[in-house]
């Protein structure tokens, strides 16, 4: 399976933490000075559900503060215990993504381009994250509305995007 390279770790919610690779430089400046904070934790709800595409999971993020935040441009998604996380596409470096006060991202994620691939894997569960950094959410396979098992080969995930049609059609 071809995943973002990551260090061997022991969970997936460590994976999480190191899966997204990070821009070269941090921004300085009065550009840096404009951006907003990150966003806290627990100012996000992260939401995933099984699109009608079986091979597709629809993910999104909504900002609950009182102010914009930035999340990461790329989601990360990582799957049940395998090492590495959805790539991006198209293919970037991590960078803030604003998300305004009640305002929701949404991002697409293949997770399979085809179902009968022998070399499929079958997980019971997916990591989904709005910041590489910090710790997300995991859904069940159920709870995706996937059945007893979501099917994963050579995953790719859309950046964040202002509508799910958006997120739709990069991934198209």
């Amino acid at each position: 399976m071809r995943f973002r390279s990551v260090l061997a770790l022991p969970s997936a919610a460590a994976a999480l933490l190191l899966a997204v690779p990070q821009s070269g430089s941090a921004a300085t400046g009065p550009a840096a000075a404009a951006q907003p904070a990150k966003c806290a934790a627990r100012s996000v709800v992260v939401r995933a559900h099984q699109a009608a595409d079986p091979r597709v999971v629809h993910i999104s993020v909504t900002n609950r503060s009182a102010r914009t935040c930035t999340v990461d441009r790329i989601p990360t998604v990582v799957f049940g215990d395998l090492d590495g996380a959805a790539l991006p596409v198209p293919p970037g470096d991590s960078g803030p993504y604003r998300i305004g006060v009640g305002r929701t991202a949404y991002a697409a994620v293949r997770t399979i381009a085809d179902r009968a691939d022998p070399e499929a894997r079958r997980v019971d569960s997916i990591s989904v994250s709005a910041d590489p950094a910090r710790f997300g959410r995991s859904f069940t396979a159920r709870e995706l509305g996937a059945g007893d098992a979501v099917l994963v080969w050579e995953p790719v995930t859309t950046w964040w995007r202002s509508s799910q049609a958006a997120a739709d059609r990069q991934l198209s």
